[in-house]
């Protein structure tokens, strides 16, 4: 059977926690972002891990770990500012459960995905995720752009939530299974 949801779940955990605790010390100061500045602030992480991943080495002392959670949490957060608005609720608790139902959302999507692509993404390389995410950027700015307006494509919401599954898949490449390795 595979680890998959199990790894899924594992991550949900860690982003979870360092979203609470952020929230905790920032509160929800994050609300006022409309989805376009949030779609910005993704691009931001993915261009960085991009370039880490071409250089080879950061002069800030963070590596690309770091910066995949942050497209996870960011990507929950546009997916709240869809559903919500801009400051339509500053309630810590509505959001920690807004936070968690988006999460399992594109957990129950990856897992329909996985079952019609059998775990692919297990033999894709880091660089590719990175890669599917910026491009996931370049069309929600353009659906943005169109003001939603599209002919055939899926609406932003769908993009962050691949958004999400492609960036967990990396955490699940970088962090768990480098760990399982260790471990045998």
């Amino acid at each position: 059977m595979s680890e998959t949801p199990k790894e899924f779940e594992a991550v949900i955990e860690v982003c979870r926690n360092i979203f609470m605790q952020k929230m905790h010390d920032y509160g929800t100061a994050w609300r006022i972002l409309r989805p376009t500045s949030i779609t910005d602030q993704i691009f931001i992480k993915a261009n960085r891990i991009r370039c880490i991943e071409e250089k080879g080495i950061t002069k800030v002392n963070e590596g690309i770990v770091p910066e995949f959670i942050g497209i996870i949490n960011y990507a929950i957060m546009g997916l709240i500012q869809l559903e919500m608005g801009a400051n339509a609720d500053d309630n810590q608790q509505v959001i920690a459960e807004r936070y968690l139902h988006y999460f399992h959302e594109a957990r129950k999507l990856m897992e329909n995905k996985n079952h019609d692509y059998d775990e692919a993404w297990r033999s894709m390389r880091v660089s590719s995720y990175t890669d599917l995410i910026l491009m996931k950027i370049n069309r929600t700015r353009q659906i943005e752009d169109l003001k939603g307006d599209t002919l055939i494509s899926e609406g932003i919401d769908a993009n962050y939530y691949d958004m999400i599954n492609y960036a967990v898949f990396a955490l699940i490449r970088l962090v768990i299974e480098k760990e399982n390795t260790l471990d045998k």
